[in-house]
């Protein structure tokens, strides 16, 4: 299936094609390096909501048009035209902006990839540290420019840098406002890896691939696991993660558990060091 969503709430700032199990998701303001207006908020709240009830969308990807990831927020756009809005629909544009691009990303129920292929600044940090994995081209440009103009990096920013990149690096580019490289944003490891820009788009879809031969239902407790018990102790860690074990087995229609044993220790058809068990089986 390959398609470009239209319909109420989307399709101007936002394009997907859902191919082969992967959607692939494109902030479309080129000609504004894919800023984050108004627009782009109520188009990815919906777009997000469609790809979840989507079955042909197994894993998502997240892009921007022409040569950009995304500059961030749209100054104008966001912040000064919506100076004007009456405070209640001003306070539901915020709060929608950090639904999708924070809370919603994270907690996401199926797997999802940012493909960072240029730009990439301020707001849109969080957005790429919201997706599951992360890769860049190697030429792609990022920055932490708030400095510059006088402000902090506010939002949900310095929370999402603080979380993957190494303090030493993280207060470096925060107070300083200057650009690195995709190359050294895989060093410090913002994203999972770097490679050459006409190898961006091959690369993606070999992890996506990957990621599509997992069980779903096993996948989305894993990675619901992670975040939760980043924020907890070891007894608590504990304690939850036992539980979660239990509830993903009871709950996987799939009886992944069951097959992925019975195929390794019984048939011996696999190796789960060396890859999944056959779902389909």
């Amino acid at each position: 299936m390959s398609d470009t969503a239209s319909g109420p709430g989307w399709g101007e700032c936002v394009t997907t094609e859902v191919k082969d199990g992967i959607a692939w998701i494109t902030l479309n303001r080129p000609d504004k390096r894919n800023a984050i207006n108004p627009g782009i908020v109520r188009e990815m709240t919906a777009v997000l909501n469609a790809m979840e009830g989507d079955p042909d969308a197994e894993v998502l990807v997240i892009t921007g048009a022409g040569d950009s990831f995304s500059a961030g927020q749209d100054l104008k756009e966001y912040f000064r035209e919506t100076e004007t809005w009456p405070p209640h629909e001003r306070e539901r544009l915020f709060a929608d902006n950090a639904a999708w691009q924070w809370r919603r990303l994270m907690h996401y129920r199926k797997p999802t990839i940012a493909m960072v292929n240029g730009w990439c600044f301020g707001g849109a940090f969080q957005v790429l540290v919201g997706c599951d994995l992360a890769i860049a081209a190697e030429d792609a440009t990022f920055g932490l420019s708030e400095i510059n103009w006088g402000i902090i990096p506010a939002g949900i920013v310095t929370k999402s840098v603080s979380m993957v990149i190494p303090q030493r690096d993280a207060m470096y580019y925060i107070m300083t406002g200057e650009t690195f490289t995709g190359i050294q944003a895989a060093e410090m490891r913002l994203v999972n890896k770097a490679v050459p820009q006409e190898q961006l788009r091959a690369e993606v879809t070999k992890l996506a691939e990957t990621l599509k031969k997992k069980n779903p239902h096993v996948l989305r407790a894993a990675k619901s696991a992670y975040h939760h018990v980043r924020q907890m102790g070891w007894e608590q860690s504990l304690e939850y993660l036992m539980a979660k074990a239990d509830s993903t087995t009871f709950r996987d229609r799939d009886r992944g558990a069951e097959k992925g044993m019975s195929q390794f220790i019984d048939e011996k058809k696999y190796k789960p060091g060396l890859g999944a068990y056959d779902r389909d089986a």
